[in-house]
């Protein structure tokens, strides 16, 4: 079963507000991320951190971050932790993500449904891009030794596991960090 997780964080000091219930063409970016995984093939689509009431607009379950402002290796573990005994693989996206579409990670879960043993099969487009990935839930015992040994960042993690690179469509890999990335 794939389960698809989209990290949403709290609310970013760059945009004043919470993230994933900043609107982009009509659409909180967090619900254009889960109709995204939907689309892809989840079963399950969940959030991770953030306030489950502050985000309840968003129609999806929220469950706790473990390791809150801990970056984003802390987000994937939870994720994968949250459904390491009812998942092969869990597909996690960050909520900054408004223009990805299910076109844009189908080719990342076949890669992943194609490759079992992979640890990791993770988006490219000119650079990694380690916010929009398929994690097989295998690999969460390292995943934690790795932060237990101080590793919060994705890039490191993903450069020591076995890891497939997917090419995906720049536009979809855009993220909005400030107000000035919605004008775009």
């Amino acid at each position: 079963m794939l389960v698809g997780v989209v990290l949403t964080g709290g609310s970013s000091r760059r945009m004043g507000r919470t993230k994933a219930l900043i609107e982009v063409e009509g659409a909180p970016m967090a619900s254009v991320v889960a109709e995204a995984l939907r689309g892809a093939g989840c079963q399950t689509v969940v959030a991770v951190g953030g306030n489950p009431e502050e985000l309840s607009d968003l129609d999806i379950t929220v469950l706790p971050d473990e390791k809150p402002g801990q970056g984003p290796l802390g987000g994937v573990i939870s994720a994968l932790g949250a459904h390491a005994n009812m998942a092969t693989a869990v597909a996690v996206v960050a909520c900054d993500l408004p223009w990805l579409t299910s076109q844009d990670l189908s080719p990342l879960v076949l890669a992943a449904r194609e490759n079992p043993t992979a640890d990791v099969v993770v988006a490219r487009t000119a650079r990694l891009e380690p916010a929009c990935a398929v994690w097989n839930v295998d690999c969460l015992p390292v995943l934690r030794e790795f932060f237990v040994n101080g590793e919060r960042a994705l890039h490191p993690a993903i450069e020591r596991l076995s890891s497939i690179e997917v090419t995906v469509d720049e536009r979809a890999m855009r993220n909005v960090n400030t107000p000035s990335d919605l004008d775009r």
